[in-house]
């Protein structure tokens, strides 16, 4: 009986620091990219991205190349502020992650409308290597960010209760 208590423990202490690790691993994504976003270098980078989205083209042509990579940089700059505030403010941290989340959905949307994604010459499922195998790693940062809304929007919840 005493393993399996000690067993237990070691499944609390794993899913603690498992839930520590996503969510700091996401003020740390959307920190590094979002100070990224205000070098040439990554508005180059994005600029095939966005441009082909029906989603954000639309900034992209008002604001151009960098102008519209810098506002990008400033609202994940934020996003991942707000997300490290968990410590202090529950609620602040789940619409940090509330805003992760529609960011995911977004770049998730790049799959279906950037050129390229698809491996040339063989197509759906074959992800090419420089975009498409970029991009689906944000359907984990996606799931990552919906814990963390629930999370963190539950504790806020039980603090006002």
């Amino acid at each position: 009986m005493q393993s399996h208590s000690s067993e237990q423990e070691g499944g609390v202490a794993l899913k603690h620091y498992g839930a520590m690790a996503l969510r700091w691993s996401l003020v740390l994504i959307f920190l590094w990219y979002g100070f990224m976003k205000f070098t040439a270098y990554e508005a180059k980078g994005i600029a095939p991205l966005v441009m082909h989205s029906p989603l954000l083209s639309w900034a992209y042509n008002l604001l151009g190349e960098r102008g519209f990579a810098t506002a990008l940089g400033i609202v994940e700059i934020t996003i991942g502020v707000l997300i490290a505030l968990r410590p202090f403010s529950a609620r602040a941290s789940g619409i940090g992650s509330c805003a992760a989340i529609v960011a995911f959905i977004t770049t998730l949307t790049f799959l279906l409308t950037t050129p390229g994604v698809w491996q040339e010459g063989y197509g759906f499922p074959y992800l090419s290597g420089p975009i498409g195998q970029f991009l689906i790693k944000d359907v984990v940062l996606l799931a990552a960010s919906i814990w963390t809304a629930g999370e963190a929007l539950a504790a806020a919840r039980m603090r006002t209760a």
